[in-house]
């Protein structure tokens, strides 16, 4: 049996945090909390520039560009579907609207595949040193699937090694008393 080496955290691994952008993945009707914790750590970090990401699953790489960017195409070749251009947009639309006041640099990518990879892809290829994602507000059907499968944040800290800030956009009340 032949065993694969996969390279661990380590210190000679990490990237320098003065000066090196952090990643930030975003999916649609996102609470604004999320590229507002990313703004405040891009300012505390001396105003490094800000890599917004959304990763459709509906969608497949083609090609990976050493800028961070993707060619994709339909998960589908045989039904053409141009709706991402619209989500594209949006997503431009509402980070514009909430990074108005932002002075820092910020780009946004729009990205294929699982979002774990995709996001690994744009920190390693701008060199982030951190990475910034909301946590996922999970319905009761939803925690299974969740249990199982893992968060995008907890995908990203077991697949690759840069840190990983998960933003809480819902909070548990510790007092309440269980639904079962």
């Amino acid at each position: 049996m032949l065993f694969h080496h996969v390279p661990q955290p380590t210190p000679e691994r990490m990237v320098p945090v003065p000066g090196r952008p952090l990643v930030v993945g975003v999916v649609p009707g996102q609470p604004e909390l999320v590229a507002l914790t990313a703004v405040a750590w891009s300012e505390a970090l001396g105003g490094v520039p800000l890599y917004f990401g959304y990763a459709d699953q509906a969608r497949v790489v083609d090609e990976e560009y050493p800028d961070g960017t993707v060619r994709h195409s339909d998960l589908d070749p045989d039904q053409a579907d141009d709706s991402w251009m619209q989500r594209d947009q949006d997503i431009r639309a509402f980070l514009g609207g909430v990074l108005a006041d932002h002075t820092g640099p910020w780009e946004f990518r729009y990205l294929a595949g699982r979002a774990d990879r995709a996001l690994t892809h744009l920190a390693r290829a701008v060199e982030a040193s951190a990475i910034i994602v909301g946590a996922k507000r999970v319905s009761s059907t939803e925690r299974l699937r969740e249990f199982m499968a893992g968060s995008v944040g907890l995908q990203l800290a077991r697949h690759q090694h840069r840190p990983v800030l998960v933003v809480p956009l819902s909070v548990v009340d510790w007092k309440a008393p269980a639904p079962w």
